[in-house]
């Protein structure tokens, strides 16, 4: 496939959840807080007003995962272009990423949303090696320039602070 002329891709951490420490139930189902939903849906609102033209989302099948998809599918106008995709799951890496990117290659803008420290790790490595580390909430954007391996230039790592002004 090569080059996904301009393809941007959007990496969003969930938010808050309990710890896992604290949480009873199996970790694929621990939750995001109240607190939690409330932030990322002011970080979604933020989102939507930057204009970053996602066209799809695709999440982790874990539950505070999903939860987040869900509130920034709606506040994107996205809730028909989401999907779940087990690849985003813990294990995600750049092997995985090149297969999701093979699913969604008539896509200009990718928004995928997972957890730590799978994404952080990933993004480094897309970039060239840099230390990156995505709080619960923040947004990393990259536009690929390869695609096996995936490779591009970092265009915007936002904290959650930020997007929830």
């Amino acid at each position: 496939m090569g080059k996904p002329s301009g393809m941007r891709l959007y990496f969003l951490r969930h938010g808050v959840a309990p710890d896992r420490e604290t949480w009873k139930g199996s970790d694929e189902e621990r939750p995001l807080t109240q607190a939690g939903r409330e932030r990322i849906a002011r970080e979604a609102k933020r989102i939507a007003q930057l204009g970053l033209g996602i066209e799809a989302i695709v999440t982790s099948p874990l539950l505070r995962a999903r939860q987040t998809a869900e509130i920034a599918a709606r506040k994107l106008d996205l809730t028909e272009r989401l999907a779940q995709d087990e690849r985003l799951a813990l294990s995600f890496d750049e092997a995985r990423l090149a297969e999701v990117l093979a699913s969604y290659a008539g896509v200009g803008s990718l928004l995928l949303v997972g957890h730590e420290p799978s994404m952080s790790r990933t993004i480094g490595r897309i970039v060239g090696g840099a230390a990156i580390e995505l709080k619960k909430g923040a947004l990393a954007g990259i536009e690929l320039a390869g695609l096996h391996p995936p490779r591009g230039t970092l265009l915007l790592l936002a904290p959650p602070k930020l997007l929830s002004r």
